[in-house]
Order: structure tokens, then C-alpha cells, then sequence
């Protein structure tokens, strides 16, 4: 199904009949990523005195209740709620939901101990684009990551110049296969967080990160229109469900 779309002053064609999901799918299995020292996530059917809410043991229905961290389970996408003092929801943040989008694929550097992903490596994969989504494949790429325990891996991270850099092009939604954009143990620090919002100083309302996403190799780097889906959590963060779609 080839449809033509008016964006951001461009007309483009893609075919909605051809997604490209790039979202991780929560599931009550270890197979599940991990980040930020939780379990795995819980679904478990309800029960109330003898009645269970389950199909296979005599209910009418399945009847679930899920238990998950959404900023450590899975594909989420957050807004500059996630650090302020003060209450923000990404349902409000996050209004419309199409977007053009760069895919990048970056080698980090090892730096001492660390990995980075240096504001050089971002400006030459984007190589003059200012997109409005910027979508971050980390190499080497590997199917591993949509089953990774992260925790206490120090996992690669953005480096302020970087989200900064990011920040003052344009980029408005920022997608990145790993558990966050920082260092996983950086004293709260937050400095690429901090930097692409431009928090406290002048947040971003608008703008969003989105986190443990999964790039498949046969997507290959360029543009696309980004369709970036919520579920309508009150809440910092959400999971979340970004979808490319190719543009002929």
C-alpha cells in the first residue's frame, strides 16, 4: 500500500504495507533484556479466590497482570520528565508521530575503559543531514542485544559533544540501541540526557529519547519516515514501538 506523505516541506512515497519494526517485544522470559539491575518482567494471569484468569485452567478469558520497568525492559522512549525535579509525562511531551529519521550505524571508541560515541563519528554518518530523528545502530551489531543482560556491563555511551551537537542541529527525537544515551554508572551525572534536552536551562519539551530499540542489519543506514507509537502511560517513560518505513 504506496501512499504519498507531505512532510516537513518534502513530499515522499513509502509503502505502509512494508514495516520496518524496530521495537523489542516484553516478554515474562529471561530471553528479555535487562537493564538497570531488575528481574525479568512478570505476566501472570489474576486470581481471585478459586478463579483463575486463564483459558487453559477453566476461565472464559486471559486475564493478565504485567509487571515491568519500562526503562528497563524494553524498547521505551522518555521525555525530559525522566530527570526533572518536576512531574512531566511523556504523553504530553510527545503529540504527533510521524518524523523523517537518518539511520546511523557508529563503531564507539574505546576510550581507557569506556566506549564512546564521539560527536565526530555522529557528524560524519549524517554527513550534512539535519534530520528530525536521528536513529543510533551501535557496531558490532548482533541479535544478542534483544536478549542482553546489561547491567554492569558499562555499556557504550554518547558523549555530551555528541547529544549536544545532536541538540543543536535540530534533532528532536534521538533513538539508540542501548540502555541509555549515558554511561551506565556516571554519579547521576546525565550529561547527554542533560544536553540534548537542555535541561534545566531551556528543556525540550517536545523532544524524546528513545532507548533499547534493535536495528536489524538488513536495514540499511539513511532516511526513512519514522513512525514513533506510545502506549498512553502518565508517566516519564513509556513503552514504545518505532517503526520505519522505507522511502522510495
Amino acid at each position: 500500500m504506496k501512499t504519498t506523505i507531505e512532510i516537513q516541506n518534502k513530499t515522499i512515497l513509502v509503502n505502509l504495507s512494508k514495516p520496518l519494526d524496530i521495537s523489542i517485544p516484553l516478554q515474562a522470559s529471561e530471553k528479555n533484556p535487562l537493564a538497570w539491575y531488575q528481574n525479568k518482567p512478570t505476566i501472570k494471569p489474576v486470581i481471585m479466590g478459586e478463579w483463575t484468569g486463564k483459558v487453559s485452567e477453566g476461565a472464559s478469558v486471559n486475564f493478565n497482570n504485567v509487571f515491568f520497568n519500562p526503562h528497563a525492559h524494553g524498547t521505551h522512549t522518555e521525555c525530559f520528565g525522566h530527570i526533572s525535579k518536576e512531574f512531566h509525562a511523556i504523553n504530553d511531551s510527545l503529540k504527533t508521530f510521524f518524523f523523517l529519521a537518518e539511520v546511523i550505524s557508529v563503531q564507539p571508541e574505546k576510550v581507557g575503559e569506556d566506549e564512546i560515541i564521539s560527536e565526530e563519528s555522529i557528524k560524519k554518518s549524517l554527513n550534512g543531514k539535519t534530520p528530525e530523528a536521528v536513529v543510533i545502530r551501535t557496531l558490532p551489531n548482533n541479535s544478542e542485544k534483544k536478549s542482553k543482560h546489561w547491567s554492569n556491563t558499562n555499556w557504550p555511551y554518547l558523549n555530551e559533544k555528541a547529544a549536544l551537537f545532536l541538540r543543536e542541529i535540530g534533532v528532536k527525537h534521538l533513538l539508540i540501541d542501548l540502555p541509555s544515551v549515558d554511561k551506565e554508572k556516571d554519579d547521576g551525572n546525565l550529561l547527554a540526557h542533560k544536553a540534548f534536552w537542555n535541561y534545566p536551562k531551556n528543556p525540550r519539551t517536545d523532544c524524546t529519547i528513545s532507548e533499547l530499540i534493535f536495528v536489524p542489519t538488513a536495514i540499511k543506514d539513511g532516511s526513512y519516515l519514522l513512525n514513533l507509537q506510545l502506549a498512553s502511560f502518565h508517566n516519564d517513560a513509556s513503552p514504545s514501538k518505532p517503526v520505519l518505513y522505507k522511502i522510495f
